[in-house]
């Protein structure tokens, strides 16, 4: 299944109520579940971003509508990016002429 990275600033909204990150962390498992996708990891991180989500979903479409239910909760700005494993990776490059 494809994997995605979803890059997440906290907005206004979300940084005042940051203590119930987790809690809206729990909540999104059962959206991703309903939409055939998965929350693999989450992360607290330090830089341009404040947490990232490793993210399986079935395909781009998918993804794109989890970000913005995401998103559309206010809460934080989202940026998301396919990933490609190493095996991907290989078969792309070795198909380059």
């Amino acid at each position: 299944m494809p994997m995605y990275i979803m890059l997440n600033r906290y907005t206004p909204q979300g940084i005042g109520n940051v203590k119930q990150s987790t809690l809206r962390i729990d909540a999104l498992r059962p959206v991703f579940k309903a939409n055939r996708a998965e929350i693999r990891q989450v992360f607290l991180v330090m830089g341009a971003y404040d947490t990232v989500l490793i993210v399986e979903a079935p395909d781009d479409e998918t993804c794109a509508r989890l970000s913005l239910i995401v998103g559309a909760a206010g809460n934080v700005r989202v940026e998301t990016l396919r990933a490609f494993s190493e095996e991907e990776f290989r078969k792309i490059v070795s198909a380059i002429p």
